[in-house]
């Protein structure tokens, strides 16, 4: 079969390799109808996530049909619709079982890499290093699913594939930092990057009852994105002070809930982006964390910071005095996809939410590596390029 391929920093191409087989009984085979490009990929394309080898088959969010079950999968069945979770769980584990998906116990075969590095593993992903499996991402025409049955959900008739490919990873990771940050009716949020995953977080935020929810970029169509389908205000950091304006926009007490949707590469306008991008090059750090540092000094007194967007391992100027003398709570997780898929379809179902205006761009496999290129450099509006077989 084809699949889109890691061979080096930086390098992507669309090669043959085996077609993948059940391995366990709990095994599904799935045919690749629709997967995306995800920010977090970047990560890997530029060699900043450990364990990656050439050839690896990357790709995490995706809808798929069930070609093929093994006999100890009861929920699903062959020509069935499915979206599948990027973090693969057991659903036996203790982890599982608290709806802590993405630490499962069980899923990750290569552990040493996560517990040298994190001190604990995580999860096993789709298509996203030996240090978090090493299992075959989705860009591919067919892909193997393990633990089928906690991991792959119908799709109702109603949503279409577009709509669905969504929540597979984006939806529910914007979902979770509105959730587990604690946004409650009347709260003040604040949303760091108005790509996929930040959209998703300002629109749960308002559906959890915020009372105003500001997006935060620089990028004019994704801030127009967050205005149109979040009903999020909008700050361009380019052309203000963002804390300032957060301060004035709250009456100067500041954001009761900060949500960090932008991850290890951040960019800004400030001299502290230059500090960062020298040290991370230069590998004295493995991560930007320039929108952490601003989401906690900017985050009212008592109030939480929920860190979304990935991060490989250490950084430096962390402003642990903020966070210590202002009393926040500060969070972050990897997404617990299990845990809000069904909920997630089913507002999708009843019009709550709008996942489709994500895909701004379509490209066969073939074109998946200008479709990187293109969403990488965030060319020609693009937001997510959706790729189909």
């Amino acid at each position: 079969m084809k699949a889109l391929c890691w061979e080096g920093v930086n390098k992507l191409s669309v090669e043959r390799v085996p077609d993948p087989e059940l391995r366990n009984d709990q095994d599904m085979i799935v045919r690749l109808v629709a997967g995306t490009t995800c920010g977090s990929d970047l990560h890997l394309i530029g060699g900043y996530i450990p364990a990656m080898r050439a050839g690896d088959v990357i790709g995490h969010e995706f809808v798929g049909e069930v070609l093929e079950t093994g006999p100890g999968v009861r929920r699903h069945k062959v020509g069935d619709r499915v979206v599948v979770c990027s973090f693969v769980g057991c659903g036996r584990c203790w982890y599982c079982a608290n709806d802590l998906w993405s630490l499962c116990d069980n899923t990750n075969t290569n552990p040493g890499v996560g517990q040298a590095m994190f001190g604990y593993e995580s999860a096993g992903i789709f298509g996203y290093s030996h240090a978090m499996g090493g299992l075959r991402g989705s860009h591919a025409e067919y892909v193997r699913v393990p633990f089928a049955d906690y991991g792959a959900f119908p799709v109702p008739d109603a949503i279409d594939d577009v709509s669905a490919l969504f929540v597979s990873d984006s939806a529910p990771t914007g979902w979770m930092g509105a959730h587990l940050g604690g946004v409650k009716p009347g709260d003040v949020v604040a949303v760091w990057g108005c790509g996929a995953v930040g959209q998703m977080a300002a629109r749960a935020a308002a559906l959890l009852g915020a009372e105003r929810v500001i997006s935060i970029d620089r990028i004019p169509e994704r801030l127009a994105m967050a205005e149109r389908y979040a009903g999020a205000e909008t700050i361009d950091y380019s052309t203000t002070d963002v804390a300032a304006e957060l301060r004035e926009r709250t009456g100067g007490r500041g954001p009761d809930v900060c949500i960090e949707a932008v991850g290890m590469e951040a960019h800004s306008t400030g001299p502290l982006h230059v500090y960062d991008q020298v040290k991370q090059q230069l590998r004295l750090q493995t991560d930007r964390p320039t929108a952490v540092r601003e989401a906690i000094h900017a985050c009212r007194k008592g109030g939480t910071v929920f860190i979304l967007g990935v991060f490989a391992g250490a950084v430096d100027k962390f402003p642990l005095g903020a966070v210590v003398n202002k009393g926040l709570t500060v969070r972050g997780a990897q997404m617990h996809g299990q845990r809000y898929i069904p909920m997630l379809l089913d507002r999708l179902a009843a019009g709550e939410l709008d996942t489709a205006h994500l895909a701004t761009h379509t490209v066969s496999l073939d074109e998946a590596p200008m479709a990187y290129d293109l969403f990488k450099k965030k060319t020609d509006g693009c937001v997510r390029a959706v790729i189909r077989p």
